[in-house]
Parts: structure tokens; C-alpha cells; sequence
């Protein structure tokens, strides 16, 4: 998901006006050969997530420059984080029903509401990601990150809790599995580890 909206259509390209015009019949044009992409130029390219980032971090510097008073990256905040995930509610396209509405946490309603649209909560989360990222990448300390401060994480969790409440639809983190490690039999000859010494009481503690 895009959470800028029509934002998103500023990195693409547009379509080439300078295709090759049909060649008259009765001189058929020749065979053009063009230069198979190497594996160094494809590696060259930006990636899906290099590119996201850089939208995004463009997106939010655009948002400070727009701000009134204007504001610097400098004295940005985690207030001023918050401030920026709420504007981009407007582009979502999550459906969070209210309390009072009758399809509240039900994840499949049967019918729609008036309810408003709002950025899912692992887009946001995604998004803080890239531009916690995208701050440190571009000559931020990770001490003064506003995207890596307390409160933007103290959100981000309310946005889940709430989301997932108002849509049925819980968020769960998935658990480690932790791998048992078996323990080899005793040789022969050796005595048990689990065996009591002579004179003691009660049983052993692991």
C-alpha cells in the first residue's frame, strides 16, 4: 500500500514518445538488435524498498516545508511523527469502524457504514521503519531519530490495539520456536547427574 496517495505516481516514468513509426511495406525494415540487460545493470537498479524509502522520505520532507510555522528536520519531534501518520489517514484505505457503528469487530461486515478510511497499521508500521531508516541514512543520529522516539512507538501500538478491535481482527506477533536441544544418555560407568549424593534429602533441583 501507498500511504501517500497520489504521491505515489511521481517516481514512475513516463510512457516514451519516441517509438519507432511503422516502416513502409514495400521496404520491410530490418531486424533491430538491442542490448540484453547484464546481471551488473539490473544489480544497479534501486530496489522495491530503496525506492519506497525514498518516496517516503521526500513525501515527509514535503510535509515540513508545508507545515505552518514551517518546520526543520532539526527540530523535528516525535509529536511532529504523530502529527504526519495522522494527516496520512486521509489516503487510506482501511475501513475502522466506530464503536457505535453495528459492524464494530466484525472482520467480514455484510453490509457498509459511514465509517471512515484509515492507514492499516502495518503500513504505518512499515513506514516508520523506512524513514527511521531513511533519518539516519541521510545524516541523523540515531539519539535524535523523532521516528525511533517513544512516543511515536507508544502509538503505533494504540493504533493496533484499536484496529484490531474495531476490525476483529487480531495482531499477533509470531513466537520464536525454541529448538530442544536433546541431552545424550550417560556413558557407561558414570553415574547419573540426576542421582541424589549419599546424605542427602529430598530430591535433586535442576
Amino acid at each position: 500500500m501507498d500511504p501517500h496517495g497520489e504521491t505515489s505516481g511521481a517516481g514512475e516514468d513516463p510512457p516514451s514518445a519516441d517509438e519507432p513509426s511503422a516502416a513502409p511495406a514495400e521496404d520491410p525494415p530490418h531486424p533491430q538488435s538491442y542490448p540484453s540487460s547484464s546481471p551488473s545493470s539490473s544489480a544497479a537498479q534501486l530496489s522495491r524498498y530503496e525506492s519506497q524509502k525514498r518516496r517516503d522520505w521526500k513525501t515527509f520532507l514535503q510535509y515540513l516545508n508545508n507545515h505552518k510555522p514551517p518546520l526543520t528536520l532539526s527540530r523535528c519531534s516525535g509529536a511532529h511523527v504523530i502529527e504526519f501518520l495522522k494527516y496520512l489517514d486521509q489516503f487510506g484505505k482501511t475501513k475502522v469502524h466506530a464503536q457505535s457503528c453495528p459492524h464494530f469487530g466484525h472482520p467480514n461486515p455484510p453490509s457498509p457504514c459511514a465509517c471512515p478510511l484509515r492507514q492499516a497499521w502495518g503500513s504505518l508500521d512499515a513506514l516508520i521503519g523506512r524513514l527511521r531508516a531513511a533519518y539516519e541514512e541521510n545524516g541523523g543520529g540515531p539519539d535524535s531519530n523523532p521516528f525511533a522516539a517513544g512516543a511515536v512507538r507508544i502509538y503505533l501500538r494504540e493504533v493496533r490495539e484499536s484496529q484490531a478491535k474495531a476490525r476483529g481482527i487480531p495482531y499477533e506477533k509470531k513466537k520464536r520456536k525454541r529448538t530442544a536441544t536433546a541431552t545424550p544418555p550417560p556413558q557407561a560407568g558414570e553415574s547419573s547427574t540426576c542421582a541424589s549424593a549419599p546424605g542427602s534429602e529430598g530430591p535433586p533441583v535442576d
